[in-house]
Parts: structure tokens; sequence; C-alpha cells
């Protein structure tokens, strides 16, 4: 049972504010009902030769059917840029790189 999953990208864009490259990334994936976020980062990963940890992927959904999905990528040129113009939600999702301050409940 072959697994096969085909990656496009399209609307390659640098946004020179956030010093990074914005990619809307279609997945093909004919007998899958889905591909895994992780699959379609890591193809990214080898697609722009870059270090993980600089490269954001979320927004995915599937289009009616299956076979196809669409989201959204964001590959900055160092993870200084990535850690100063993220949000602290998508920076705690992606690997830890953000942790939140704990606090006690009592005064």
């Amino acid at each position: 049972h072959e697994q096969y999953s085909n990656y496009l990208e399209q609307d390659f864009m640098t946004n020179q504010l956030l010093q990074c490259k914005q990619i809307v990334t279609n997945a093909l994936h004919p007998r899958k009902a889905t591909v895994r976020k992780t699959e379609i980062w890591g193809k990214l990963v080898k697609m722009c030769k870059t270090t993980p940890d600089v490269i954001f992927v979320f927004g995915f959904r599937t289009h009616f059917g299956g076979g196809k999905t669409t989201g959204f990528g964001l590959i900055y040129d160092s993870l200084d840029y990535a850690k100063k113009n993220k949000p602290k939600h998508r920076l705690a999702r992606h690997d830890g790189l953000y942790e939140k301050k704990k606090t006690s409940g009592k005064q």
C-alpha cells in the first residue's frame, strides 16, 4: 500500500518588513485523506535548504473530497527575526521557543 504525496508551492513572496519569505503551499495527496503538517514542514526544509527552526507552517485546509491541501508557510532569515515577529502562541507550538512564566495563584 503505497502512500503518495506531491508538494507544490505557489505565491512565493519576500517580505522585507518581517525579514521572511511567505509561501502558499499546495500538497497533492490523491491516495490519502490528508497530509500531516510535519510532513509538509519537512518537505519545505528540504526544498528551501535551511534549518528547520526558521520555518513555520499553519492554516492548512483540506479541500472537499480530499486529495489537495492548501496552507501557509513563513521562512524567516534567522531565528532572532522569528522570535521578534511571531506571536507567542505560534512560538510555543514550534519546539517550545516560548514558555509562559509560571505565577502563583495567591498574592
